[in-house]
């Protein structure tokens, strides 16, 4: 299974994603990702969420091959309507949310970490959203809770990325582990969640979603909107067909290589 759950004895329940080659969820695992942390948020034995991946990647946004294989608008309106779960579940969990974040966090990634109570980063993490290269829009929300208005315009125009490192300068990013050193360091982070009074921090996390100043879940979807408009132009599939084209040449040329 590309998501997995595990409760701990401690209280702290992990989720894992793990899809290869580059976590990047189908519209199944949105859903699963959002329905694992819907059951820790209706779990009382679940004091605290560390949200994790396996692989080279925290998560690579969406399966844009998927999207390309499938006629019509089903998989883009089911990537919409997965990933709005996805990071909802994520910022609405009733317990804090700790994202541990490996290699690259693109897109959809975004999403779920800008969403998140907690971000712990290893050395080589890095964060994007390239959406305007596949014409879509979103997770400018999620970027802006992590870096300042005119920073988060710049990446979302440019598609740049931005290190782990960088972020810790502002200070949306709590520390920055070697790789091999992640999950103890969200660990400890969640450990510390997890030894105090889990009806305290319940009631916790609700308030300090209630006095944000802006509603991620409607700023979100409001994004959503003008990325439905560009498909019905048809200028997102030619953007996806172009990655898509450009995934397969580059995978033909490594192969001629070997």
């Amino acid at each position: 299974m590309p998501i997995t759950s595990e409760l701990r004895g401690d209280g702290i329940r992990v989720i894992t994603m793990e899809h290869p080659p580059v976590n990047a969820l189908t519209v199944q695992g949105w859903f699963d990702v959002a329905a694992a942390l819907d059951e820790a948020a209706k779990d009382l034995s679940t004091h605290v969420v560390v949200l994790r991946a396996e692989g080279r990647g925290f998560n690579a946004g969406v399966d844009i091959k998927e999207m390309q294989r499938t006629t019509g608008f089903d998989a883009l309106i089911g990537a919409n309507k997965g990933c709005f779960a996805a990071f909802k579940a994520v910022y609405e969990c009733a317990v804090p949310v700790i994202a541990a974040v490996n290699g690259f966090c693109l897109g959809g990634g975004v999403g779920l970490v800008g969403n998140a109570d907690c971000v712990v980063a290893s050395d080589d993490a890095f964060f994007g959203v390239p959406e305007v290269n596949q014409g879509a829009l979103g997770a400018a929300t999620h970027m802006a809770r992590l870096v300042p208005q005119h920073l988060m315009r710049t990446l979302y125009f440019t598609a740049r990325t931005i290190t782990a490192a960088e972020l810790v300068q502002h200070g949306s990013v709590l520390e920055v582990v070697p790789r091999d050193r992640l999950d103890d360091a969200a660990l400890k982070v969640a450990g510390e969640i997890a030894s105090k009074d889990t009806r305290v921090i319940r009631a916790a996390k609700e308030a300090l979603n209630g006095i944000d100043p802006i509603d991620v879940n409607k700023s979100y979807r409001f994004e959503q909107g003008f990325t439905m408009e560009l498909n019905l132009a048809g200028v997102s599939d030619e953007l996806r067909d172009a990655f898509v084209h450009e995934q397969r040449a580059g995978t033909e040329k490594t192969r001629g290589a070997e």
